[in-house]
This record gives structure tokens, sequence and C-alpha cells, in this order.
């Protein structure tokens, strides 16, 4: 993505505002997306972002947390080969409160074998897993910020979709 152009995008009916590439498309124009989700994807890519807006998980400490919050996806994904290859230590993002309070950042980037949709394990594909947690402690909410970049994309996943590059392969929930 560097040297690409971006484009601001508004988030959660304008609350929050992002810039990225105009390629990531908004996944709630092919289907629905919970409301405390925004997701874009490249499908020529396989890429994808997701913004996440969750409770505050009080009994989860700032440091590590998020890679407490990847370890998490993990699970609920299903992964296999789930590695933590990097993670960050706490910091404070001054101007990014909300609330008056600090905002507290962690990140952390995994190497995870995931299967989209509905599809077995032989078609899991090996993915870099790229997460930033905001904590919003003013306003008891954790913000992941989650991209997700295939490493190995196994060809069967298509196998049932004519068309790679639609939308009916990606299964974020």
């Amino acid at each position: 993505m560097p040297g690409e152009d971006c484009l601001v995008r508004p988030l959660f009916g304008g609350a929050i505002t992002s810039c990225f590439p105009p390629r990531f498309q908004d996944v709630s124009n092919i289907r629905e997306v919970p409301n405390h989700q925004e997701v874009f994807a490249d499908p020529s890519r396989d890429e994808s972002f997701i913004f996440e807006l969750l409770d505050l998980k009080r009994e989860v400490g700032d440091n590590g947390s998020a890679v407490w919050f990847l370890r998490d996806i993990a699970n609920e994904q299903d992964a296999a080969e789930t590695m933590v290859l990097e993670h960050s230590g706490t910091l404070e993002a001054v101007g990014l409160g909300c609330g008056g309070g600090p905002t507290i950042v962690t990140t952390a980037v995994g190497k995870m074998a995931l299967t989209k949709g509905r599809q077995g394990r032989e078609a899991q594909n090996l993915v870099r897993v790229y997460l930033a947690n905001l904590r919003l402690k003013e306003v008891s909410t954790d913000v992941l910020i989650t991209a997700y970049e295939p490493i190995l994309i196994k060809i069967s996943m298509f196998r049932n979709d004519p068309n790679p590059h639609s939308f009916s392969a990606y299964g974020f929930s």
C-alpha cells in the first residue's frame, strides 16, 4: 500500500474516518455486515480490512491486548497453525482520545491458516494478520483494526465459485 492513493472513508456513520486505497470495496454492498463492524475487501488480491467496535475487555491488560485479540480471532475462526510473529508494547496516542481520556494502542502481527466461509480445512489459506487495538476506556470501547494479507491461497477455495474475484468466498463475521 505504500505509494498508493488513499481515499478518506467515513466509518460507523461518520463517527470515525480512515484513509486507505480505493481498491478496497465496502463488503456491506455485497452482504450484511454486523453494525459493530465495517469490512472492506480487495477481491483481486484477497486482502481485507475490518474495523470493529467492541465492549472494552476490562479483564485484558493493556500490555498485550492486541496479542489477546489476535488469539481470540484465531480461536473464533478455528485457525490452524497460529503464530504471533511480533507485537508492540503499549503507547498512548496523543490526539486520538475520546471522551477526554487517553487512547492506549497495542499492535500484533500473526500468521494463521484460515478457512473462508463453510469450506473445510483442506481449503485453508495461510494469511498474515495485522491487528491494532485502540483502547478507549472513557467510553468503554476496544477498537480493533484488522488487516488480512494472503501468504498462500489454496486454489481449491474457488472450486465452487466460477468468479474468483467475487465476494462469495468471504466469510468474515
